[in-house]
Formats: C-alpha cells, structure tokens, sequence
C-alpha cells in the first residue's frame, strides 16, 4: 500500500538516536520491528511511502507510530530566523519525526544505551530480544515482556552484553511485573510528575528519563542533553540551548540538533 507522510526520511530517523529496532534495508527502504510487528517501508518519491500492511494495520498502529497526522513543518518555521545554526540543523534533518513508540521497550532500550554508541545499544537489544521476546516470523522476535526479562538470570542478561546494566534492567522489569508500577498509568501525569516517575527506577539519571519521556510517551518539551547536545550548546550557544523559547516541542529541535551535530562533528 501507498502513503503520503511529509516530512519524513527514513534513514534520518533510523539514525537519529530514538529506535533501535528501525534498520535499513537498502537506500531508501528501511524495517521495523515494533509492537510485535514487523513493517517493511520504502521511500517510493517524495513524500510517498509503500508500506507492507495493509490498511486496517496502519489504521490500527502505524499511523500513530510515524505520528504521521503531525505538521512538522509548524515547528521547522518557528525557529528563530536569526539562529543560523538551529535553521541549518533543521534543514539538514528535516525529514525527522517523533516516533510514537512504546514506554517499556524505549525505557529498557535507554538504559541500555548509556555509555554506549548506537550500533552496540542495537546488538544488545537485538540480543534481549532473541533471548527472550516472541518469535514474530523467520528470525525476527518482539521485544520481551517485563515479566520475560525478569525471569532470566544476571548470566542471561549478561551474555546481551549488558554490563553493569544488568540489575537496572533486572528491577525495573521486575517492579513492572511484580505491578509496583504501571506505565501506561504513567501517561496521565503531568510532565514534572512523569519526569520524577522516571527517575524513580534504578539506572535512570536526568538524560535517560528525558529521553523516555520524548521517545515513550511523546512529550515533545523534553530536551535530553547528551554528549553530542552538550557539543553544540558549549559551541552555539554559551554553554545552554534558550529551550523557553520553544515551549511545548523543544525535544523535536533537539533532535535536529542531534542528528546534524554527531553527523558534522569537526
């Protein structure tokens, strides 16, 4: 099937830092795996998309997932003109959206990320996921449930290459199997309550909550200061991105700072 999406570039999203189940499959043809699902999708001209399911399923998941009845082009224009930097930023990464993805999985997935480079946080989760999600078709397994990555032991965490990751990953898995906290319940706080939520679980600083709020829940005023963003602040800004400036989607801009900042490092 064909879908018009604007705004949307599937390399630069694969490569932007916010999934790692979203790899590509040649130049402009990418799968995901998400949901328990697997979508094969592919650029077919601009702002045309052909996709492996069927109506009903993008109806159901898809649509929501590619946030595709968002205007990106709102934010991109209310960038201040004088920000030379943030207009080439999202120039450069404009075919970036917010993918609408799933609070466990992008949870585990971050805390998974610290410390590591985005092709190892893939090959870890690759190998969580083998380890213990469900068999969706020849060789491709959903992310695990939490009870499933509760039930291995530290040796199974470990051989995903884990490292002193492993008991974050233990116990936030087990609070959410054990029912000691819910984050689908989590969607009804407020931005400051979910953020302190977050920070609630072990292994979980400041950037790792920031980017489970943007990434999970889509809440789009969050603004995850990692090395890359530290980068561009301390060379563009004097040390702090102005985020008041944009309230309500300064995580969008953070990711155009991101993708253009790793991608053009000196």
């Amino acid at each position: 099937m064909i879908k018009q999406i604007k705004n949307m570039d599937l390399r630069q999203i694969a490569e932007s830092g916010q999934c790692f189940r979203m790899t590509m499959t040649g130049d402009k043809s990418a799968r995901v795996i998400a949901g328990g699902r697997v979508l094969d999708i592919r650029e077919d001209g601009e702002d045309r998309f052909e996709l492996s399911c069927d109506d009903t399923e993008y109806e159901a998941y898809w649509r929501a997932y590619f946030d595709a009845d968002t205007d990106y082009s709102v934010y991109i224009n209310a960038i201040d003109k004088e920000d030379g930097f943030l207009t080439g930023a999202a120039a450069y990464g404009s075919g970036i959206r917010i993918l609408r993805q799933e609070p466990f999985e992008t949870l585990i997935s971050f805390i998974i990320s610290q410390r590591k480079n985005i092709p190892a946080i893939q090959s870890s989760v690759e190998k969580l996921c083998r380890i213990c999600g469900t068999k969706i078709s020849d060789d491709i397994y959903s992310f695990p449930t939490p009870e499933a990555i509760a039930g291995l032991s530290e040796d199974e965490l470990g051989a995903c290459s884990l490292g002193y990751r492993v008991p974050y990953i233990r116990e936030t898995a087990r609070r959410i199997a054990a029912g000691e906290a819910d984050l689908e319940m989590l969607r009804e706080l407020s931005d400051d309550e979910l953020y302190n939520e977050l920070l609630s679980f072990h292994g979980v600083g400041k950037k790792v909550a920031n980017c489970v709020m943007l990434f999970g829940y889509h809440r789009i005023a969050a603004f995850p200061v990692d090395v890359w963003i530290q980068r561009v602040e301390e060379l563009h800004y004097n040390g702090r991105f102005p985020v008041e400036r944009y309230p309500g989607f300064a995580g969008v801009l953070q990711q155009y700072m991101f993708f253009f900042g790793r991608n053009n490092a000196e």
